[in-house]
């Protein structure tokens, strides 16, 4: 049994969506940042950093979203969501994952959260402006690699496609959103399909119609 401490629409959406799709038992425990709830003692000693998601595996905390992801996909390899050892697209799997984690979600954090980079109120309208071509020219890159291939690492599923869902639903505000880029958008409504992920949506009273709606 799985323990994830989770938020609607947050960081906990990917590893929520793994855990459905390979069929594990596990309980959520709604941390309710509205009450700042991440910041409590009690999740502090779980997560240190304050943030959410955290996930408990046989007592031991485990945080930061992709760290989580990819200690699920090996921790049940016979899923075939992470590649093997071994195989080529492994070290493919990784570098995707850390440019969705290290480089797409980094510049949707500044966008969402700019006063964390500016200690002038008049500054923040620019360095959410800015942001918004950092967000545009990482969706480009993805966008060009599913130009002939209809996953991240090719004919295979993978928890990058995961993550990626998770962060296209986080651009959609973005002037150049996800579903302005052609292969993007395609590959988005296709899973917007995706079983697992219609269903954790709906666990998690999130509307995903945007992307059925937007090729």
């Amino acid at each position: 049994m799985y323990t994830l401490y989770y938020y609607p629409n947050n960081a906990s959406l990917a590893p929520h969506f793994l855990l459905h799709h390979m069929g594990l038992d596990y309980e959520l425990v709604l941390v309710d940042k509205e009450s700042n709830a991440q910041k409590s003692d009690e999740y502090l000693k779980l997560n240190p950093a304050g943030r959410i998601p955290t996930l408990v595996d046989k007592g031991q905390a485990i945080f930061e979203s992709s760290a989580i992801c990819i200690h699920l996909c090996e921790s049940h390899p016979e899923h075939g969501l992470i590649p093997p050892m071994g195989d080529p697209l492994r070290p493919l799997f990784f570098q995707w994952l850390a440019f969705l984690n290290n480089t797409l979600q980094a510049e949707l954090m500044v966008y969402y959260y700019p006063h964390r980079h500016t200690d002038r109120e008049d500054t923040v309208p620019s360095v959410r402006a800015a942001q918004q071509q950092c967000i545009a020219n990482a969706l480009s890159i993805i966008n060009d690699q599913l130009e002939l291939q209809p996953y991240l690492l090719g004919e295979q599923l993978s928890a990058c496609d995961y993550f990626l869902f998770m962060l296209a639903e986080w651009s959609l505000p973005i002037e150049q959103s996800p579903l302005s880029f052609k292969n993007l958008a395609a590959y988005l409504k296709r899973m917007a399909e995706n079983p697992s992920i219609r269903a954790v949506c709906d666990i998690e009273g999130m509307d995903i119609s945007p992307f059925a709606e937007g090729v």
